[in-house]
C-alpha cells in the first residue's frame, strides 16, 4: 500500500527550499527571462555565477539541438576549455551530430571526408567502433531515416547529446550536473526501492512520478 498523505502533511516545508529547487531547474535548463521574473516575484538573491554563463549555455544547447555540432563544439571550447579533450565521448557524439546532418543533407562525400579525418581516430578504442560502423552504415541508404539506425537521425537523440553537453559544462564550472529536483526525485526513488525490497509486501510500492502528480 502506499503512504497515508495524512503522515506527512504536518511536516512544515520552508518556502526558501522551494524557492531554490525551483530557481535550480530555470537556471539548469537557462530559462533566463523566467529566472528573472522568478527572482522579482519572490526576492530571491540573484545567482549572478550561474547567470553570466546562462546565454552562452543556451546558445550551445540550442546549436547541439538543431545538430549544428561545430558551432557547438567552437562555443564550448571558448566556454570551457579542454572540456571535450578530457570527455571524449562527449566529443564523439558530438561530431557524430555533424556528421549525421552531413548525411541527411546527402552530402555523402562531405560526410565520408569528415568521418575519415575526425572519426576515424576513435576506432583505436574498442567501445566507439560498434557506434562508428552504425554512422557509416547510415551513407549505405537513400533514405536514411528509413534504416535500421534511424534514431541516430532523431530529435531525441540530438536531445540527448544536448543534454549532456549542458551537464558537462555545468560540472566544469563546479556547479550541479543535476538539478535539486531531479535528484530529489531521484533519492525519493532509490529510498522507495530500498523499502519495497527491506518489507517485501507490506513496504510502499515503488515510487512513480507520474501516479504521484495524480494523486
Amino acid at each position: 500500500m502506499d503512504v497515508d498523505p495524512r503522515q506527512y502533511e504536518h511536516l512544515a516545508v520552508n518556502d526558501n527550499d522551494i524557492h531554490n529547487i525551483v530557481m535550480s531547474y530555470l537556471v539548469h535548463n537557462c530559462f533566463k527571462e523566467t529566472v528573472e521574473s522568478f527572482i522579482a516575484c519572490t526576492g530571491m538573491k540573484q545567482p549572478s555565477d550561474y547567470l553570466e554563463d546562462m546565454e552562452k549555455r543556451k546558445k550551445i544547447f540550442q546549436f547541439a539541438l538543431e545538430g549544428n555540432a561545430l558551432m557547438a563544439i567552437e562555443l564550448t571550447e571558448q566556454l570551457a576549455t579542454n572540456l571535450l579533450e578530457k570527455n571524449k565521448d562527449l566529443h564523439f557524439d558530438l561530431l557524430s551530430l555533424h556528421f549525421v546532418e552531413l548525411v541527411c543533407s546527402r552530402k555523402c562525400t562531405e560526410a565520408l571526408e569528415f568521418a575519415q579525418m575526425k572519426l576515424a581516430p576513435f576506432d583505436k578504442e574498442q567501445k566507439y567502433v560498434e557506434k562508428l560502423e552504425d554512422f557509416m552504415a547510415l551513407l549505405a541508404y537513400e533514405e536514411p531515416e528509413k534504416s535500421p539506425m534511424f534514431h541516430l537521425l532523431s530529435l531525441e537523440y540530438r536531445q540527448h547529446v544536448a543534454e549532456s553537453l549542458n551537464r558537462a559544462i555545468l560540472a566544469h564550472a563546479n556547479h550541479p550536473s543535476y538539478t535539486a529536483m531531479e535528484r530529489l526525485i531521484q533519492q525519493t526513488t532509490v529510498v522507495r526501492q530500498c523499502l519495497n525490497q527491506e518489507h517485501a509486501k507490506d513496504g510502499p510500492p515503488p515510487f512513480s512520478l507520474k501516479d504521484f502528480l495524480k494523486s
